[in-house]
């Protein structure tokens, strides 16, 4: 197996904002360097295959699911904050709740709370250049599967990606990787299935496709009801239009353990069975896993690698994405038990 990596992602590490008078350090900011570097050494101990650098596939495959305006927002708000409002990181303080705008905002500030949807995703100085590499990781995986250099590779994404939608970024996410590279391989006429598997709902992923029937798009997750993103993740959300029953969601109560768990899993892969893709790409997140600080769920690492076999079972080309995972102690082991479980071992 192939893993793209970019070491580069460290500039970008809310660690810096965490603050020990405040009980929420854990909640908002988990999405530190140290993650990337942790999967990385893991990787690297497990002797899957080359690590390499991404290419650059530039900012076309970008442009063509999110807005204009929020990429200029996320490549100029940490100098247009320290300029207009003389601090950073560019942190929104203000949103734009159902609230359409009837004229062209010109402050920063406005413009934070209209494209993000929450505070947990700080701009940083660094922080374009990370995200967009984060892109190029996950592209450099999907054309190397396309071309038919390897039938499993791995996109070591950081940050994550799975809540940008294409014109909104929150929960640790800016550029929604997953959906970029899925829309990227449709363009060359690819039949994708997006399987994701994060604790939380993929709401970017599910809002940059509800509408379109060329990807299929299925998310396990902890039920909206109780958990983060709150909105969005709801049973009876299919899809709509064109886009009707290519989306599904699986939402499980706080708690849920490996048998609950596993027979969602099995119907969202009878969804995908049906859909007969070319490619499945996989929005890996282990925050799944039970002690995680962001999660809820109770599965081990050894749930892990039992979830990759029946993904292997399809014989089918996989692209795995990194997504989240904050409990860094087995970080590195449930990702590379996922892995050996995909490969076969």
């Amino acid at each position: 197996m192939h893993t793209f990596y970019h070491a580069g992602h460290t500039r970008h590490d809310p660690a810096q904002l965490h603050r020990p008078d405040t009980p929420y350090t854990n909640i908002y900011y988990s999405e530190v360097a140290r993650r990337g570097t942790i999967i990385y050494e893991a990787l690297k101990a497990a002797d899957f295959g080359p690590i390499t650098l991404p290419g650059d596939f530039g900012i076309d495959a970008i442009s063509e699911v999110h807005d204009h305006e929020m990429i200029t927002v996320l490549r100029t708000a940490y100098e247009r904050m320290l300029r207009e409002v003389g601090r950073q990181p560019a942190i929104p303080e203000t949103f734009s709740v159902g609230h359409i705008p009837g004229h062209k905002l010109q402050s920063i500030s406005g413009l934070l709370g209209y494209y993000c949807f929450d505070t947990s995703s700080p701009i940083f100085e660094h922080t374009w250049d990370v995200v967009y590499w984060s892109v190029q990781t996950a592209l450099s995986a999907a054309a190397l599967v396309l071309a038919g250099g390897e039938k499993v590779a791995y996109a070591l994404c950081r940050p994550p990606g799975h809540h940008a939608a294409g014109n909104l970024f929150g929960g640790f996410c800016y550029l929604n990787n997953a959906a970029i590279v899925a829309n990227w391989l449709v363009q060359h006429g690819q039949r994708v299935a997006i399987l994701d598997i994060d604790y939380h709902h993929g709401n970017g992923t599910q809002a940059i496709f509800y509408g379109r029937s060329d990807v299929l798009v299925c998310s396990i997750h902890a039920d909206p009801l109780q958990e983060y993103p709150f909105y969005w993740g709801f049973a009876d959300e299919y899809g709509a239009g064109a886009g009707r029953n290519h989306n599904f969601n699986f939402p499980l109560p706080v708690g849920t353990q490996e048998p609950a768990y596993v027979a969602a899993y099995d119907e969202a892969l009878s969804k995908i069975r049906l859909f007969v893709p070319d490619i499945i790409l996989i929005s890996l997140g282990t925050d799944t896993a039970e002690g995680d600080p962001v999660g809820g769920f109770k599965l081990t690492t050894a749930t892990f690698s039992r979830l990759g076999a029946k993904i292997a079972a399809f014989d089918r080309p996989v692209i795995v994405v990194q997504e989240g995972g904050y409990l860094l102690s087995s970080l590195g082991e449930n990702v590379v038990s996922f892995i050996r479980g995909l490969l076969g071992q």
